[in-house]
């Protein structure tokens, strides 16, 4: 099981403090496992993944190289200040054979999205791929380039752009697309248009419809949370190496820069629904509802090229995302893919998405676009046929057994989405996250439940020396329930969250979701060095804020509000801005904050200050008496309300605790 250390010895001072019968010195603990090691169990479940898959199959390494015209010289992506956004050699310990600590099709997936550069698909057709989590696909129109998801960051879709141009010919850009309403899809446009550009020249700048709603939702109203819990998932913290964070599944991994929102000039629906961009002819096709809230695919007849978006990716993607959002509907998912696959497949000679490489042919599109079909549809059927049965939600995702076709097609592995977690979500979707049994319907929270199952264990010391036992005979998931009780228990424990932090690394160290792994091994790095202070970035910056609809803006604060400081009567009072010629009434209530258009006559207060200064207050780059001393802002009314408002909206901490209580 590798090299291995001894205990601390506060283990006995911890235990013998909390009182438990069983005194620590009469239980038998073995030595800590050394971290970043493998243990034989990993080795071995690991060689068995190598054993059982085509792993040489080279066919998608020539995909993913086929048509490179370039690459970045540089050594990094850097900000305005000099700062690393992305470093371009970041990923090239992927070569060779897998190491021991690292599952070996997750190894094969990360050096395929590790690939750098600009590819030509087909000519006038270009993709951007290995700079960010997300691929860049550049359109050549008549006159200029239409871009396509311009990545996560300004700096790494400006990066980008400049890759295409020094490499191609400078064009301007005549067109942006967004093809759905995940940040890593819009994230970037600033970098490639600003919206006086836009309003000049009349670039149309298209997205499905919904987006606008749907990314201030995720983004803004609910983006602490998940935002925190991101960090997890893409493994942020998290250095790159074999121990560490090796690739997303979806793609390397997520930049370090500046995220900005372009709203864009129409949001399109329908199926087959026409536009025409610079001269090129796009079919749009509504997906709203499967991989995002707002999705939607698109057709170019005169290139005969197919885009699925995020759609149809070489991975089976997240039907619930670990990073927390609304549950998607795997059947809907399945049945889009089955529309496209009847209606383009047989006049379609590639296949490109916003993740990953293209698939090139006729036949080989179709063969692609059945099997992503199919990987959703059985998530669907076979989790729904258990759960009628009577099967809980934990219970259906256990029995699920991996189908024929993941055994030979990598494109529906669980690199980033897993069967496990995906038909967990089929359930969720339409059972919610209760199972029926009664004693589940109102369970006690996990700090209250936690220490009476140490003590029912037997204490402290007997339920570590359990935790272990489990961590030996190689049964990291039952370690990990039972050494989390009791870190839940007294989370001051340090043996227990280091053995804790041991099961977690084998589990992230087997796991082939480039997601799991990054969620478990920076669960262990956080039980090992705590949770980061490195900032707040659930504060946003003022690219993204801009673009936000002011009423969307007071429903997010809204969100924020706590009743409990309120130290007065309900008011309304209204915002005004000249800027943007708007105004909107806030309800203060006694429990709730509800914004409405307009300017309602009963205010006890007017403030009148530009939206762009109003933003600078929500990101604490300034604060109210500058803004009035500067004529900033203006104050009619009763003064104390603004303070009262203000005063009772809570900021939320980012970097809460998740793996300890």
């Amino acid at each position: 099981a590798g090299m291995r250390t001894s205990l601390t010895g506060a283990a006995a001072l911890v235990l013998a403090a909390c009182g438990t019968a069983t005194e620590p010195q009469d239980i038998a603990i073995a030595d800590l496992p050394e971290a970043g090691v493998a243990t034989e169990t990993t080795a071995q479940a690991n060689q068995s993944v190598a054993e059982r898959l085509p792993i040489s199959d080279q066919s998608d390494f020539q995909d993913a190289r086929r048509g490179k015209l370039g690459a970045i010289d540089a050594p990094a992506i850097l900000n305005a200040d000099g700062e690393i956004v992305w470093s371009i050699a970041q990923y090239a310990f992927l070569e060779g054979d897998a190491p021991t600590t690292v599952n070996p099709s997750l190894w094969r997936q990360s050096q395929l999205a590790a690939e750098h550069g600009l590819f030509e698909v087909m000519d006038g057709l270009y993709q951007v791929r290995g700079y960010d989590l997300s691929v860049m696909s550049v359109i050549a129109g008549e006159t200029g380039w239409i871009i396509v998801d311009p990545l996560t960051t300004v700096e790494t879709a400006r990066a980008a752009l400049d890759l295409v141009n020094s490499t191609l010919g400078e064009r301007p850009v005549t067109g942006m697309i967004y093809t759905h309403s995940h940040v890593d899809h819009f994230g970037g446009a600033r970098g490639i248009i600003e919206e006086a550009d836009v309003a000049a020249r009349g670039v149309p700048v298209l997205a499905p419809i919904g987006f606008t709603e749907n990314a201030v939702s995720e983004n803004l109203i609910a983006g602490n949370h998940m935002s925190r819990r991101a960090t997890l998932m893409f493994g942020n913290t998290l250095g790159r190496n074999p121990t560490a964070h090796v690739g997303s599944g979806l793609g390397p991994g997520i930049p370090n820069g500046t995220i900005s929102l372009l709203l864009p000039t129409e949001e399109i629906e329908g199926r087959a629904t026409q536009r025409v961009i610079d001269g090129v002819v796009f079919e749009f096709i509504d997906a709203a509802g499967t991989e995002a809230p707002a999705e939607f695919m698109f057709y170019l007849p005169e290139m005969r090229a197919l885009c699925t978006a995020e759609v149809a990716t070489a991975t089976f993607h997240n039907v619930l995302t670990p990073r927390g959002a609304k549950s998607r509907d795997a059947l809907k998912w399945s049945t889009v893919i089955d529309d496209v696959l009847a209606e383009y497949g047989d006049r379609s000679d590639v296949v490109f998405a916003s993740h990953h490489w293209p698939t090139w042919g006729q036949e080989n599109v179709e063969a692609f676009l059945r099997s992503q079909r199919d990987i959703y549809r059985y998530v669907h059927d076979q989790a729904l046929r258990r759960a009628n049965a009577g099967a809980s939600m934990v219970e259906a995702a256990e029995e699920l057994e991996e189908p024929e076709m993941q055994q030979g097609d990598f494109a529906t592995r669980g690199y980033y989405g897993t069967l496990n977690h995906n038909a967990k979500a089929v359930y969720q979707h339409y059972f919610g996250w209760w199972g029926g049994e009664p004693s589940a319907y109102h369970r006690l929270p996990r700090p209250v439940t936690a220490p009476r199952y140490v003590d029912a264990m037997g204490g402290p010391a007997a339920t570590l020396k359990l935790g272990t036992e489990a961590f030996d005979a190689g049964d990291y998931r039952w370690a990990a329930e039972l050494l989390s009780h009791l870190v839940f228990s007294d989370p001051n424990n340090e043996d227990a969250k280091q053995w804790l932090a041991s099961a977690y690394e084998q589990m992230g160290f087997q796991a082939e979701s480039g997601t799991w792994r990054s969620y478990f091994l920076t669960a262990a790095a956080e039980l090992r060095r705590g949770v980061p202070d490195i900032g707040n970035p659930q504060l946003g910056n003022a690219d993204f804020l801009k673009a936000v609809p002011s009423h969307d803006l007071f429903n997010a604060l809204a969100a924020r509000y706590d009743p409990s400081k309120l130290d007065r009567e309900p008011f309304s009072i209204v915002f005004s801005f000249p800027d943007t010629d708007e105004a909107i009434t806030l309800h203060v209530g006694s429990d709730v904050i509800v914004p409405r258009e307009g300017v309602e006559t009963d205010s006890v207060a007017t403030i009148s200050v530009n939206r762009a200064d109003f933003d600078r207050l929500v990101l604490r780059e300034v604060q109210v008496p500058a803004l009035l001393l500067s004529g900033g802002m203006t104050l009619e009314g009763d003064t104390s309300a603004l303070a009262e408002l203000f005063g009772a909206l809570e900021q939320p901490p980012f970097w809460f605790n998740i793996v300890t209580p």
